[in-house]
């Protein structure tokens, strides 16, 4: 392969706007992370990186079978709106809330 047909694959991996294509593709993959996140009611700061984002879904996903398996209705517990639960089954089954300033 000579020179310039190694360039032009490379070439072949940029968006027309110059955005590596998979750099792309990880920026929607976070951002669909951080929605599924915000409808859980998990506060984002925007500044969390892609594994801090995954790491956080993971850990509420853990929660909430961890909720079932404990007799939980995560219809019933989980936040509503603004962010908190209309009259929890109990305060256990709620998923705690990231405070202000604190880390992932």
């Amino acid at each position: 392969m000579s020179g310039s047909e190694g360039m032009q694959n490379a070439d072949e991996t940029r968006t027309a706007t110059g955005v590596d294509a998979g750099s792309a593709e990880r920026r929607r993959a976070e951002e669909e992370i951080a929605v599924r996140l915000r409808r859980r009611g998990v506060r984002l700061n925007g500044r969390e990186t892609g594994q801090e984002l995954l790491g956080l879904l993971e850990a509420v996903e853990r929660f909430e079978t961890a909720v079932e398996a404990g007799g939980g209705d995560l219809m019933m517990d989980e936040p509503i709106g603004a962010g908190s639960p209309i009259a929890p089954d109990d305060s256990a089954f709620v998923l705690p809330q990231r405070e202000d300033g604190e880390s992932v």
